[in-house]
């Protein structure tokens, strides 16, 4: 709970990732999320003594619903969400229909399609709640997160492994980050 209160205080005292978390609040997508680097960095960047940098590539934005899972849907959402806010890189994807192109089995919600992501610390999210608190969501908790751990999730353990092991060096998170390890 500690870790859970810490990362709402770094999210609220960051004025540009509420003003990114309200412009998502404000599409009404059901169980929908500002998700993997968003938080995630943050973290990095405070344990690292920096001030917050918001990811260098994109805005990830998670949501799921099962009758809505066109991808052309998630296009006309980042187009909407780049007609608010031109200057952001935004990747919408609705996690009912991400299952297939990862190969596996159908997940039930954003919180659970995030336990087939690749890493621990990334499968954390954020969003705002209707009183306009925020709430977070991380299957694997946020120990590693606030260790400085990347660890693979048990997907990426076994025969996803490679894949952890080649996003790990493209991502570059040991270089920019140093005081992050490998797990």
């Amino acid at each position: 709970m500690e870790r859970l209160s810490q990362l709402q205080d770094l999210l609220r005292a960051d004025p540009e990732r509420r003003r990114i978390v309200a412009l998502v609040h404000s599409l009404d997508l059901p169980d929908c999320w500002v998700a993997a680097g968003f938080a995630r960095n943050a973290v990095w960047d405070f344990l690292h003594g920096r001030s917050p940098s918001l990811p260098s590539s994109d805005v990830d934005v998670i949501w799921f619903d099962p009758g809505s899972s066109d991808a052309a849907i998630d296009l006309q959402l980042e187009a909407h969400l780049k007609d608010m806010d031109g200057s952001i890189a935004w990747s919408v994807k609705n996690q009912a229909r991400m299952h297939v192109r990862n190969d596996d089995p159908p997940y039930l919600s954003s919180g659970d399609a995030m336990r087939f992501w690749p890493e621990t610390a990334t499968a954390v999210a954020v969003r705002q709640t209707t009183s306009g608190d925020l709430e977070i969501t991380a299957p694997f908790g946020l120990e590693d997160l606030y260790a400085a751990r990347i660890r693979p999730t048990p997907r990426f353990s076994g025969e996803k492994h490679t894949l952890f092991t080649q996003r790990l060096e493209s991502k570059k998170w040991l270089a920019h980050w140093p005081l992050l390890r490998a797990v």
